[in-house]
């Protein structure tokens, strides 16, 4: 950890996440209300930031068309994105490290089975695959987990499997079979905890890339639905605003893209640091 904090890419990567994560946890300490919350719409659509209402309320951000409150939006909205983002991640990651080390221990059939379907999954275009299948059902945030998850597995299979056949020729898993070991028990507990470090990396790396979907799909509608806030509404909302009102769809897009840097570099940090280690 003290030789990730000294690279800047991690530290700006770690700072960000972790103050997009502390407003997302206290997000009713530093908002004036619910992101919904509006009340006079003829006197306070669509002030700018650093305006204050005729109540006295004071809007950092600015209001959008309805009269509500961007930054409260901006806030209660990166629970939702930093949410979909890392459980999304977790669903790939668990499903893929089952796969691909299963693929990867057990030869023949089953092995020659899990390797075919995780490449025919690589094979499939995921946006457009994202994109029929978020059509197909009443759009959630827990639909956008389960189809984020269940469509990027493939990769961490096929990493995970490249590591645990890596692994598997090493003298220690000789050892620990040559004592008896079950040869699930050496999977599970010997290899599978020496292969997590890429699969970090890889994650790291995939929240970004998650949180990036999320805010495509609900940007077209398919993803979170109004009125709980996401980046991903609140940029699809203001882009009809952006000549007269730019700073509704500006400040969600601002903070997608510094997340999603903030997560390429502190996974390329990551991966720099375990390669050196």
């Amino acid at each position: 950890m003290t030789a990730l904090w000294r690279d800047r890419r991690a530290r700006f990567g770690m700072l960000v996440l972790g103050g997009a994560v502390l407003l997302a946890v206290a997000a009713p300490l530093v908002t004036n209300g619910p992101p919904a919350a509006s009340t006079d719409i003829m006197h306070t659509r669509f002030l700018a930031p650093l305006s204050t209402d005729p109540g006295g309320a004071r809007h950092w951000l600015g209001t959008d068309r309805l009269g509500r409150d961007v930054w409260a939006q901006l806030v209660y909205g990166a629970r939702v994105s930093l949410a979909v983002g890392v459980l999304s991640v977790l669903l790939a990651v668990v499903l893929g490290t089952v796969v691909g080390a299963i693929a990867a221990w057990r030869r023949g059939p089953v092995g020659i089975a899990l390797l075919a379907l995780t490449d025919f999954g690589l094979a499939l275009p995921r946006v457009v695959l994202l994109l029929l299948l978020a059509a197909m059902w009443q759009p959630s945030a827990g639909l956008v987990v389960m189809l984020l998850g269940f469509t990027g597995w493939m990769a961490v299979a096929r990493l995970m499997h490249g590591e645990v056949r890596g692994l598997a020729v090493r003298p220690f898993v000789d050892a620990a079979l040559s004592l008896g070991a079950r040869r699930r028990r050496v999977l599970w507990r010997h290899i599978i905890p020496n292969a997590l470090t890429p699969l970090i990396v890889s994650a790291a790396l995939g929240v970004g890339s998650a949180i990036q979907l999320e805010a495509g799909l609900s940007f077209l509608g398919l993803g979170v639905q109004p009125p709980t806030p996401s980046w991903g509404t609140m940029i699809a909302s203001g882009r009809d605003t952006l000549v007269n009102a730019p700073w509704v769809a500006t400040a969600p897009g601002v903070a997608l893209v510094l997340v999603t840097v903030a997560c390429a570099l502190l996974g390329d940090a990551m991966q720099q640091t375990s390669a050196g280690g």
